[in-house]
């Protein structure tokens, strides 16, 4: 896959956007290009082959980011950049930031965009250096300041903005656990949930884990339900400017998850005009 050309913009952002821009190194190819694409809305049937991906992914607490962001960065070849997870390192880590970190997100609470940018950069600045180019970004921006730093220090390409029932995301949120030794992520919740108010019915099968983990599942300390409420009240007062940015500017595709993994993956390549066996077939030539 070619590499990564990344478009950086005058900026008249805060000066939090300083550490951001130099992890997004600029090259000099096909910036002409890049440009004239700029100025249109994008055609999503239409991928850009001449640098890397470069999308985000929206969407509520639980709905499933992590899941199909992984999928597409190992489809596609680009890094899949979750915020979620460099906050739960960070709080592994027992670094400075750990304490802080711990009040605020067991409290169902947004970390504050410094914290957020730190941990971004440092990710970005670590890949660059070993040589990663393109990327999705999975639960970033969450704020209209975000969006908009963000905006000023690189372009995205498209935002996929992930959407299910709320009853059912809580029920997927409530049935998540983490394997202690090895951290990947598994759901225990069986979920049937019947049609309703116009919303069809859904079923989701338990991603279940290997033998080797099932004694080790632990569950993240703010998957309580009181916690996992106030995430979504949080997160639907503060996205709606961040889908309205991004709408404006004719980069957002809506995708409502029609069921669990089996049928909302190849329905999602279908809506990016992505086809699994060509992609790969491409990579292996």
């Amino acid at each position: 896959m070619a590499a990564l050309t990344r478009l950086l913009k005058p900026s008249s952002s805060p000066s939090i956007s300083i550490n951001l821009r130099r992890s997004l190194s600029t090259t000099t190819a096909i910036v002409s290009d890049i440009e004239s694409q700029h100025h249109h809305s994008p055609n999503f049937s239409e991928p850009k082959p001449a640098r890397n991906f470069q999308w985000v992914f929206l969407g509520c607490p639980g709905v499933g980011k992590g899941t199909y962001a992984s999928r597409l960065s190992n489809l596609l070849g680009v890094p899949h950049i979750a915020t979620g997870d460099l906050v739960r390192e960070e709080l592994a880590s027992s670094g400075p930031l750990s304490h802080q970190l711990a009040e605020i997100v067991n409290q169902g609470k947004l970390v504050s965009d410094e914290i957020i940018f730190d941990l971004l950069s440092k990710r970005l600045e670590d890949g660059e250096l070993k040589g990663e180019s393109g990327f999705i970004l999975d639960g970033f921006p969450r704020t209209i300041r975000q969006a908009e730093i963000l905006d000023e220090v690189t372009e995205i390409d498209l935002v996929v903005n992930l959407k299910l029932r709320e009853d059912v995301l809580i029920e997927k949120c409530l049935g998540r656990r983490i394997c202690s030794q090895c951290g990947k992520g598994f759901n225990v919740a069986s979920i049937n949930a019947k049609a309703e108010n116009g919303k069809p019915g859904m079923s989701m099968a338990p991603l279940l884990p290997p033998q080797h983990c099932a004694s080790k599942l632990v569950t993240r300390a703010d998957d309580t339900e009181l916690v996992v409420k106030e995430r979504l009240r949080v997160y639907h007062e503060k996205s709606k400017p961040v889908e309205d940015f991004y709408k404006t500017k004719g980069k957002l595709m809506e995708f409502d998850l029609p069921g669990g993994i089996p049928e909302s993956w190849p329905k999602l390549l279908e809506a990016l005009n992505l086809v699994e066996s060509e992609i790969k077939r491409s990579a292996v030539a």
